[in-house]
């Protein structure tokens, strides 16, 4: 419960960012961990050595100490962990190294905490070797009854065995749902497989005896195994499909995964059994980024809705554009994209007109929807390849023209003609000039372990995605606790490198959604594919 080392001037960050799903009765001390509540009802009161005073959810222990209760570290703000693994034995140095948070957290030369100097130290600020704590540490008056709730909730915090995790492996699942793009779920799996069997041929058994901080590196070796979650019938039966495979198969996380026009009940699934759920290959996820166990890259057609809907807005006086006539199929993702991109455009005195083709709709019918656009409207298709291909002679109008990059293909989507040379592309990617330094690695990996390319976009994320899981296990010591994991991935993933198709990633609690902007894109008057931005990278 000490902070050891302060830097002057430099604030507090509260995360008020995790409330974990509950599926059952909440204790006194849980309450007061996770939301900063009394079992009265009453908020949760905090005063600070310094002056001033934090309440309620701003007070809740949760938002220093984390979900998982192993602390964290900004810059030189260090929070030390607080579970009965490092609490109620005496402080130890793990490390001399920066190679791991823990090389700093760990308190030293301080006795084991008992139930009174504990309850003295939330209560106080003062620790068990009677050193008082830093400003950071607020004073907490608690009674004595929710004080042992409090305490037990500690004690039982982050422990027990953890599933999907042995002496010398770890099980995760890959999660493919009936109608995923079978050339992408392939694509996904050439790159799953490979990645999962080079980890197996790191893994160097059991620990050494080694009296140094390589000795910490060896403890978190294991073997991957790599489990895949094929999904069939309706997406009302995924959930308890899933719930069966967890119990036969127990896995610490998903990684990646596969979707198609409904992720919905996964997303759900993984939150009910705070089982987390890395970066998904999805065009349509679910917002709810209060659920802390599913993490994406971005928020696929729903970003790009708000990058058109900024456009439209931006441009708005120069145009004219009052009304947007936005052209989708039914029971595919972009009739929630054009959903989004109408409550995005509300009060902003333009309408919009929504006009969702039967999935059997031929050519014709789609020729009938443009022939409402006027010359004072926009038109947005939120349409796949084959579509594109059908849309006819260019309206009379000249209406602006936008298109979902995702649905329709990206810098290949095959625009004719008007439609081309008119097309206003949405584009949630860095530029493809411009990713080449940060897929030089991937594909690079690719060729060695002759993978085919056969669908970039969902190879590279699916590549990034394990790199990101390797790279936070790395730091995790051995504590295999499921909300220190994604804890562990927020605290490092800005810090990479190889982003791979996007710009720049980064996460911090209460964020799910790794990258947050994108670009509107034209094509070049050329034959070459190649995309001109109309701006910077816009993060709406």
């Amino acid at each position: 419960m000490r902070t050891m080392t302060v830097a002057v001037g430099i604030t507090c960050i509260l995360f008020v960012s995790f409330i974990a799903a509950k599926t059952g009765t909440i204790t006194p001390g849980e309450m007061i961990y996770r939301e900063g509540k009394m079992a009265s009802g009453s908020p949760l009161v905090g005063e600070r050595e310094s002056g001033g005073s934090v309440s309620g959810r701003e007070a809740a222990c949760v938002n220093c100490h984390r979900p998982s209760g192993l602390g964290m570290a900004e810059g030189q703000i260090v929070i030390p962990p607080i579970t009965s693994r490092y609490l109620f034995k005496p402080g130890v140095l793990i490390t001399s190294t920066e190679e791991s948070d823990h090389a700093r957290i760990a308190p030293t030369g301080r006795p084991a905490y008992t139930d009174a100097t504990l309850g003295r130290a939330i209560r106080e600020g003062i620790g068990p070797d009677n050193r008082k704590f830093t400003y950071l540490m607020p004073r907490f008056s608690i009674d004595e009854a929710s004080m042992r709730s409090l305490i037990e909730y500690l004690r039982n915090l982050s422990s027990g065995p953890v599933p999907g995790v042995t002496a010398d492996s770890i099980q995760f699942a890959t999660i493919i749902t009936p109608d995923a793009d079978p050339v992408k779920r392939e694509g996904m799996l050439s790159v799953l497989k490979p990645y999962f069997a080079s980890q197996k041929r790191f893994y160097r058994g059991e620990s050494p005896q080694l009296l140094s901080s390589w000795r910490i590196m060896y403890r978190v070796q294991r073997m991957w195994e790599l489990h895949v979650w094929e999904l069939n019938g309706p997406p009302e039966s995924w959930k308890e499909q899933l719930r069966k495979r967890l119990r036969e198969e127990p896995v610490f996380a998903v990684i990646s995964g596969m979707g198609g026009k409904n992720w919905a009940p996964v997303h759900q699934f993984c939150q009910e059994e705070s089982l987390p759920c890395l970066f998904p290959n999805v065009d349509l996820p679910v917002i709810a980024e209060d659920d802390f166990y599913n993490v994406y890259f971005s928020k696929g057609v729903l970003l790009e809705a708000q990058l058109i809907a900024q456009r439209i807005r931006g441009t708005a006086a120069e145009t004219g554009v009052r009304r947007i006539l936005q052209i989708c199929r039914k029971n595919d993702i972009g009739v929630a994209a054009a959903d989004a991109l109408h409550d995005a455009l509300n009060g902003h005195g333009i309408a919009t007109r929504e006009f969702q083709l039967d999935p059997t709709a031929v050519s014709g019918d789609l020729a009938a929807a443009l022939g409402n656009a006027g010359d004072k409207d926009a038109v947005v298709l939120w349409l796949r390849p084959d579509d594109l291909k059908s849309l006819g002679g260019f309206p009379s109008a000249k209406p602006a023209v936008f298109v979902s990059g995702l649905m329709g293909g990206l810098n290949l989507a095959p625009l004719q003609g008007e439609w081309r040379s008119a097309a206003h592309l949405a584009y949630p990617f860095e530029l493809p000039e411009k990713r080449g330094v940060l897929m030089d690695y991937p594909l690079g990996w690719f060729r060695i372990e002759r993978i085919p390319l056969v669908a970039e976009q969902t190879q590279i994320d699916t590549f990034v995605a394990c790199g990101i899981l390797a790279e936070s296990l790395k730091h995790m010591l051995d504590n295999f606790v499921r909300d220190y994991l994604l804890e562990k991935l927020e605290g490092m993933l800005s810090s990479r490198i190889i982003n791979g198709n996007y710009t720049r990633l980064g996460l911090a609690p209460g964020q799910r959604f790794a990258s947050k902007g994108g670009y509107i894109v034209r094509f070049s008057p050329g034959a070459d594919n190649r995309l001109i931005p109309e701006g910077p990278w816009m993060i709406p």
